[in-house]
């Protein structure tokens, strides 16, 4: 049985968020900024950090997608706040995510043709890619459920 508390808090994280994807993804985007514009400078320990920064935000903006977030929130919580709407959208984000990952995947591989590309910056555009694209689509849907309805 679902308490009111639980509904109002379900209804708290949806909105909350629709406010935070867009946020999330603009971070996501700016780390991603300043990784390629010191491309090629050396691969020194702060290149380590900024690699591994990286890795763990898209490890967790994956995570997010596929499960819908709200991981402080009580399991019943995260039920009501990941719908029916909510699961269709994120379905949606993710099949975008990976049409444009494949996309990328083939455009570095044909811009690797003519031009060197290292192993590590083809990984991050791919990836980059992905979850850029699952993000805005799933921001997207949520905010426009949220203001229609």
């Amino acid at each position: 049985m679902t308490t009111m508390s639980e509904a109002a808090e379900a209804e708290r994280l949806s909105r909350r968020r629709g406010r935070i994807l867009p946020m999330l993804t603009l971070l996501f985007l700016i780390q991603q900024a300043s990784f390629f514009s010191q491309l090629g400078q050396g691969d020194t320990p702060i290149d380590h950090v900024k690699i591994s920064a990286w890795m763990v935000m898209s490890l967790l903006l994956v995570l997010m997608l596929y499960t819908g977030g709200g991981w402080f929130h009580s399991r019943r919580v995260r039920e009501l706040a990941n719908d029916e709407s909510t699961r269709a959208f994120r379905q949606s984000a993710l099949n975008l995510g990976f049409l444009m990952t494949m996309l990328a995947a083939l455009a570095v591989a044909l811009v690797s043709m003519v031009q060197p590309i290292g192993p590590r910056e083809a990984v991050q555009v791919i990836v980059s890619v992905g979850v850029v694209t699952a993000m805005l689509r799933f921001a997207f849907l949520e905010r426009r459920a949220q203001r229609d309805g």
